[in-house]
């Protein structure tokens, strides 16, 4: 796999900060990061890569974003059995549950979980969270 995609959706910047730095780890494994936000990413693209990231900051009651994010999600769970999937992103309130959620659904379809479980921070990226972001990039980049 020579390219390795993220897709993400961003309100604030903060969950667009994490696809950049995920994007980072991928480039500095060797591999070439295709980041783009999810209403320009391409469902092909994934359908034939071993494995991908997705990010999405939390929403109203700790929820994907619901007018983009959602329906490309339920269209990924569709073809997530045996991919590697990393999953991103920020919140500025509640505990994290919609990764918890987000992670049982991917894991439901079939997917395998890179780290295990999800990147969060609060608000903006601080430095532990970059560097937790940039180790996604390079996880991915080694599959």
């Amino acid at each position: 796999m020579d390219k390795v995609y993220v897709v993400y959706w961003s309100g604030t910047g903060n969950t667009a900060a994490m696809a950049e730095a995920v994007g980072e780890g991928v480039k500095e494994a060797g591999k070439e990061a295709v980041v783009v936000e999810v209403g320009s990413a391409s469902l092909d693209d994934l359908k034939d890569a071993k494995g991908f990231a997705l990010g999405c900051s939390a929403m109203g009651a700790e929820v994907l974003e619901e007018e983009e994010m959602e329906p490309f999600v339920a269209d990924v769970e569709g073809f997530a059995s045996g991919k590697q999937i990393a999953l991103f992103g920020s919140y500025g309130w509640g505990d994290g549950q919609w990764m918890r959620d987000w992670e049982e659904r991917m894991t439901n379809a079939g997917a395998s979980i890179i780290g295990g479980e999800g990147v969060i921070c609060n608000e903006a990226p601080d430095d532990d969270a970059v560097e937790a972001c940039k180790e996604l990039g390079r996880q991915l980049a080694a599959l």
